[in-house]
């Protein structure tokens, strides 16, 4: 064992000043920094990845250029970061947190300092790890609307992370989807930065409330690849980076305080992220004021060469991520090792570069409470020997967020919910799948079913949660998700014909790298259902039954044909491990749908597709014969009662360019059961100086109603909201008319607002204004809620 350091500024015997929990972290960064060697300080830049292997069936791109890391010869300077110690095996809890706890104590003796690793795990859709709660995948957050409840769930994710010795989380993903095709569509919360950024933000501050240091990814500009295809080049301007890529990362940063970033594979404009100082250091840290640490996604700067072919060789491409402003090399060490120690002393890689990553890395240790003198390896909330990563509390959390994200699209001649006493098929793919819950980064579909492990948890398929209240239910696969097989279409259409209504389900597999229909690397040629589903669907269709349409998916996909056909439509983006209850009890009326697309739903499957964020040459013109209206609208959703929209309100008509408009609107729930109304307001710019939107969100809320009761709305909104990139790249408030629509969705506005923005043209700076103020009023309900009903 190395004889640790017990230099002190003051008197001997006298706590080091690094180690003095009083003094703020910048400060015991700057007193450590003048102590250590340049391996010391080179070892804090990387971290290592225990238990991972190269044989590239493992759970990273890659994976197989991993070369072999010497444990004992690697933490001898130290360590950066352990990575994944729940997250690449099956591992009991209870005794990987044992396993980690034994690492960290001899990280902390085999070094001068005794400084441990920052532990990272993955855990957009959870902890995960084995027995983990699987909640629902971002797109499911999206489609809540509902803030509040995704920063609780994102705080049982970061309880469940530090009980068992976890620092940093890898999550959100705040890409704003672009084109459905990429297979990380899964992962991203929607199609519109406002509420990609408002979700987002709250998020992170569930994390960090835990005390997990929240990671934004992937920054930035991942999901605008050109043809969907996942690390493709981006060719978007700099126009749409800033007012829709990079808003939603401002947000998190500002309104949920993250600690950490991680560079997108993508490169902008021939830059790789990893590369770009101007993105990394110029806006995220002098423009953004950010100081927290940058980390590479995983082999992210050895892509520079091996890629990108930015760099020639490693040295090279460590000297450009350091420059860019990356802090931290993951998933294991290789660039940011020996050959980095050595360009330093040979000159070729400034030392100062070391130092900056460096204090960053030992600040953040800092406040994470690593460089105190009391720090213990194992956590106190294991001191009893017991660890529930998947208590009642968390599962509650989880069939809520499933309850509020399953989002009805058609209900015609009020087929939902089912009538009782119906003979019901149900037939599809996904309906008796329990994966069809889950995202590509939830445990079981990373990592435990894909290596014979199983699941780990109890996760009702569809038929099951539907059996429960449908004991006669009959049921037909009719085909396979991916798989060519129309075999077993007729037998499915020979239930569906012989039953009084037919439930089908057709969706997706999460998985990585062709593993799945949906996930890492899982891109998609066209948006049309997978395998052989839509023959299915045809099939299905064409016996006259009356069907329910179920889309158990990662991704939007084409439905004008399919929905045109069906009585009822439901859409369920990976509803996590309670899904299928939640499914299956919006079915049956047990629950009020509430859910609201996060993404249009295409028409159709071919050409480019398009986001609900078109100027108006991008929607339906004369001048082309391609129509790309969807099936259905961004924010669209149902309910099983009815609300009636009074007209908008505002005080005045004038909306000074650097002051707010209040506007307001009543709702009422004119129907026979509890419901909840997604208020949204949309910003309709008629002239503006470069193209915009036609309509944009800026505001939203969940408003909870009784029958007969009215909720008055008010929203006031900052002019900062109505802001743009324009002509000169800046971004401006510009005077003139502009409407604020309130909308049931962005293509089914309920009432309008015209108003004038009065001024002159107003540059904006990293302190405007990202959010709105929302106050909701409820009367008294006129008749008392239906027994028993649930919004």
């Amino acid at each position: 064992m190395t004889s640790q350091v017990s230099a002190t500024d003051g008197a001997p015997g006298a706590v080091p000043s690094w180690r003095n929990p009083d003094l703020p972290p910048r400060r015991r960064a700057d007193a450590l920094i003048p102590l250590m060697t340049l391996e010391e300080k080179v070892a804090q830049l990387a971290g290592v990845w225990v238990g991972a292997d190269a044989s590239g069936a493992g759970v990273a791109p890659h994976q197989e250029d991993m070369a072999h890391v010497d444990w004992e010869d690697v933490i001898r300077h130290g360590l950066g970061q352990l990575t994944r110690p729940f997250g690449t095996a099956p591992i009991d809890p209870l005794a990987g947190a044992r396993s980690l706890a034994a690492s960290q104590a001899r990280i902390a003796a085999a070094s001068r300092f005794g400084i441990p690793a920052q532990v990272h795990e993955e855990c957009l859709t959870g902890f995960a790890t084995w027995g983990a709660t699987a909640y629902p995948a971002p797109l499911a957050w999206g489609a809540s609307f509902d803030p509040e409840l995704v920063e609780q769930m994102a705080g049982r994710i970061g309880r469940s992370m530090r009980a068992v010795g976890v620092h940093q989380g890898l999550a959100p993903v705040l890409d704003v989807t672009r084109d459905y095709r990429w297979g990380r569509t899964e992962e991203t919360i929607g199609e519109d930065p406002h509420l990609v950024g408002q979700i987002g933000a709250a998020y992170v501050r569930g994390l960090e409330k835990a005390g997990i240091v929240a990671t934004l990814k992937h920054f930035a500009g991942y999901s605008a690849s050109r043809g969907g295809r996942n690390l493709g080049p981006v060719p978007m301007g700099r126009r749409e980076l800033a007012d829709v890529v990079l808003p939603p990362f401002e947000a998190a940063l500002r309104l949920g305080g993250a600690r950490s970033v991680m560079n997108s594979y993508s490169e902008i404009d021939g830059v790789p992220a990893a590369a770009d100082e101007e993105l990394l250091t110029g806006l995220l840290r002098e423009k953004w004021g950010f100081d927290g640490t940058v980390v590479s996604d995983y082999f992210a700067v050895r892509f520079l060469q091996s890629l990108h072919a930015v760099a020639a060789d490693s040295v090279e491409a460590a000297d450009l991520a350091l420059r860019a402003g990356i802090d931290v090399e993951l998933p294991t060490v290789d660039v940011f090792g020996t050959p980095l120690t050595e360009a330093v002393r040979a000159g070729a890689v400034d030392e100062a570069l070391i130092d900056r990553a460096l204090h960053r890395v030992l600040v953040q240790k800092a406040e994470l409470g690593l460089l105190d003198p009391d720090w213990q390896p194992m956590p106190d909330a294991l001191e009893n020997g017991e660890v529930d990563l998947n208590d009642d509390e968390d599962r509650a959390v989880a069939l809520r967020l499933a309850r509020q994200s399953v989002t009805v699209l058609r209900n015609d001649d009020a087929i939902l919910p089912l009538a009782p006493g119906r003979r019901v098929a149900l037939v599809g793919p996904v309906a008796d799948d329990p994966m069809a819950m889950l995202g590509c980064y939830s445990f079981p579909a990373h990592v435990s079913a894909n290596t014979g492990h199983g699941l780990g948890l109890e996760i009702p398929s569809l038929r099951e949660a539907l059996s429960t209240t449908i004991p006669d239910l009959v049921y037909e696969p009719g085909c396979a998700i991916s798989d060519p097989d129309t075999s077993g279409i007729a037998a499915a259409a020979a239930a569906a014909e012989a039953a009084d209504v037919c439930v089908l389900a057709v969706g997706d597999r999460a998985g990585l790298f062709g593993r799945g229909t949906s996930g890492e690397g899982c891109d998609a040629a066209d948006l049309n259902l997978p395998g052989v589903q839509a023959d299915l669907v045809r099939a299905v269709l064409a016996t006259g039954t009356p069907v329910v349409l179920v889309v158990l998916a990662g991704r939007p996909y084409a439905l004008g044909e399919e929905a045109a056909g069906a009585a009822g439509v439901i859409y369920a983006f990976f509803a996590g491990q309670c899904g299928g209850q939640a499914i299956a009890e919006i079915l049956t009326g047990a629950v009020n749908p509430s859910g609201r697309l996060p993404v249009s739903v295409p028409r159709d499957a071919g050409g480019l597709p398009t986001t609900y964020l078109a100027p108006p040459l991008g929607r339906r013109s004369q001048v082309s014969s391609v129509d790309p209206t969807p099936a259905f609208p961004f924010g669209h959703g149902l309910s099983y009662t009815t609300f009636a929209w009074g007209e908008a309100t505002a005080d005045g008509t004038e909306w000074p360019v650097d002051g707010e408009a209040t506007v307001r609107i009543d709702v009422t729930n004119t129907g026979q059961r509890d419901g909840t109304e997604v208020v949204q307001l949309y910003l309709h710019d008629p002239v503006a100086q470069t193209t915009r939107p036609v309509v944009q969100l800026i505001g939203f809320v969940r408003v909870d109603l009784a029958p007969g009761q009215t909720a008055t709305v008010t929203f006031e909104v900052p002019a900062d909201l109505t802001s743009f990139t324009g002509r000169r790249g800046t971004r401006i408030v510009e005077p003139g008319d502009v409407e604020l629509r309130f909308g049931r969705s962005s293509g089914d506005p309920a009432a309008t607002v015209r108003l004038r923005l009065t001024g002159a043209e107003r540059a904006l700076g990293p302190d405007r204004r990202l959010t709105s103020h929302i106050r909701v009023e409820r009367s008294q309900p006129a008749t008392p809620s239906q027994p028993g009903s649930r919004a």
